[in-house]
């Protein structure tokens, strides 16, 4: 049977004898089942979980993995009524863990990974105060351990995560909250943490947690940092990954989706693992859709109608709506795009930013067929093809003011991602003097990505210019998310 102990580094061995953590035993059973949680095989995981179970009752590893095992199924299937049936398992994991051996550096682990696994499923939810006291209470527990046991490499994961997220956060409730209780995080700190962690793993005893850490860094990366090394990082940090893990498909498609290399998201999807062993994971069908259209490709439909018909959660309802709304209007459709866009209106919820977008696009008016094909061939990387569809015309072409701005915004971010720093830095500018004072995100974000150009050229002065700039303007769609990221730009340049 494999101890636990097999996970520690030599020297923890030495200071740590066998027999202190007889009940913290992360031995074969446990093993499998965490590697079937992380191939999102939870039927798998489940079974072994059940065999340690009659095997050996009082280990006190089973409550933490019982919790990873909720925290997925809540995380693919996107569901409150999941949430709401399985949230409260939290407190009878904890007293079960919180009874057993305090010698253990997975004592107050176990506790704070439960404790922060349910605050990031919270925060979906709009639980905010609730996950602020779970984040509170985590880093307390992480600190204590990294005090006594200083050479128990998990720590870091824990803390990595978050120092990134509350170095990084909006400002909101949750930042609020926290800021409170005095903690504080640091994006960089966390991301140090990560790679540290990603590049030593595979050569420990810890190696069994390398997707565990792959996954947190890369989610960090992409929808928390923003960087520019986030699909380079984790492609090659997801390439020791089995191919037989649906997360690792997941994680590569999401990162190839959100950085323009649309072609080879449509290919790992088409080759992603299937069958009755994985959870069903009906995002999936929903990022295929946002590919597929990304190119222009109007069977795109198929899968966002198969992500309707499988989804049992309450996120991107409304942004699917409004992207079928989108397929009827590239058709011509009028009559479908209103209704579809009715449905975005009406339909789903609004917790997270891509929902709370959709319904303000919905509510605005109809999106000019031009700057739309723009929009979805730039967020796929066809720059070349954007740039035809744009090229040839003038701000005078478009009648609204939010066209007008929109175009200028468009063709900026064409430029700048063709590295054309001159023709992207003049139609920023002229998006901010169109639209700097309107709703539409436009303006905001030109001056952030204006700042990033200036910050890459070396230019401090002007970069600090245009980052302030993007948080001087308010009221505007993106707000916090826009807010966040340029206020990271100006903490990096100072």
């Amino acid at each position: 049977m494999i101890k636990f102990l097999r996970l520690l580094t030599l020297s923890t061995l030495l200071v740590f004898p066998l027999s202190l953590f007889a009940n913290f035993d992360f031995n074969a059973n446990c093993l499998n089942a965490y590697k079937s949680i992380f191939e999102l095989k939870l039927g798998n995981a489940r079974a072994y979980i059940s065999t340690e179970k009659k095997q050996h009752p009082n280990n006190s590893i089973i409550p933490l993995l019982e919790n990873y095992v909720d925290y997925f199924i809540i995380l693919t299937s996107e569901s409150k009524a999941d949430f709401d049936r399985l949230k409260g398992n939290k407190s009878s994991r904890l007293d079960q863990i919180s009874d057993d051996d305090k010698s253990s550096p997975y004592y107050l682990y176990a506790q704070a990974e439960i404790n922060l696994q349910w605050a990031l499923i919270r925060g979906r939810f709009g639980e905010y105060f609730n996950a602020a006291m779970e984040i509170k209470k985590a880093n307390g527990l992480l600190q204590d351990n990294i005090k006594k046991f200083p050479n128990f490499h998990l720590n870091m994961k824990g803390l990595g995560l978050i120092n990134a997220v509350l170095g990084n956060l909006p400002d909101g409730a949750l930042k609020s909250t926290l800021s409170t209780f005095g903690i504080r995080g640091n994006l960089q700190t966390g991301l140090n943490m990560f790679e540290k962690l990603a590049d030593n793993l595979p050569k420990s005893s810890y190696e069994p947690f390398y997707e565990e850490v792959v996954f947190y860094y890369a989610y960090v990366l992409t929808d928390v940092a923003h960087s520019s090394s986030a699909y380079s990082k984790t492609m090659k940090y997801t390439d020791r990954i089995a191919d037989t893990s649906l997360l690792k498909s997941y994680l590569r498609s999401y990162v190839c989706i959100k950085n323009a290399h649309n072609d080879e998201a449509i290919a790992i999807l088409a080759k992603k693992p299937e069958g009755s062993l994985y959870q069903p994971f009906p995002y999936l069908d929903y990022l295929e859709g946002l590919a597929h259209l990304n190119k222009l490709d109007l069977s795109a439909a198929t899968y966002f109608n198969r992500f309707l018909s499988s989804n049992k959660g309450v996120n991107y309802i409304k942004d699917t709506y409004l992207h079928l709304g989108w397929i009827a209007l590239l058709k011509g459709d009028k009559n479908g795009y209103s209704a579809f866009v009715a449905k975005a209106i009406n339909n789903g919820y609004t917790y997270n930013e891509k929902d709370k977008q959709a319904k303000n696009e919905a509510l605005s008016p109809q999106p000019a067929i031009d700057l739309l094909k723009a929009r979805l061939l730039f967020d796929g990387g066809y720059l070349t093809r954007a740039l035809q569809i744009l090229g040839d015309k003038k701000t005078a072409d478009f009648s609204s003011e939010k066209d007008k701005t929109e175009f200028n915004y468009r063709l900026g971010r064409i430029y700048d991602d063709l590295g054309k720093d001159e023709d992207a830095l003049d139609a920023y500018q002229a998006t901010i003097n169109l639209g700097k004072n309107s709703k539409y995100y436009f303006a905001a974000n030109a001056a952030l990505q204006m700042g990033k150009v200036y910050e890459k050229r070396k230019n401090i002065a002007k970069a600090k210019e245009a980052f302030n700039n993007a948080v001087s303007m308010k009221n505007h769609e993106y707000e916090s998310s826009i807010e966040s990221q340029a206020k990271a730009g100006l903490k990096r340049l100072n």
